[in-house]
């Protein structure tokens, strides 16, 4: 079942592509049929830069166990590190 719900958020960073790094803008994460994972549904994120055109996009395919392990690892490396070392004010 498709939920149609999807979240955007802004983002400041960069993503590797076939033409390699480009900043990344944006963040879309939503569940629905991947592409290419061999599963009926996954949680996707997109990590895109929309002026750079189609191109310049980041796409995963995740199970739900996999994304939800890879949130606690985002939280585990930020909380190991010391308060503010990877913002942009750094």
């Amino acid at each position: 079942m498709c939920t149609y719900l999807t979240e955007k958020i802004d983002v400041d960073g960069s993503g590797k592509g076939a033409k390699g790094w480009f900043p990344v803008s944006e963040a879309t994460v939503y569940v629905d049929h991947p592409v290419h994972a061999p599963y009926g549904h996954t949680l996707n994120i997109d990590m895109l830069n929309p002026a750079l055109g189609p191109s310049a996009r980041v796409a995963l395919e995740l199970t739900e166990e996999s994304a939800l392990a890879l949130a606690d690892a985002i939280h585990r490396a930020l909380d190991s590190a010391p308060a503010g070392l990877a913002s942009k004010d750094q």
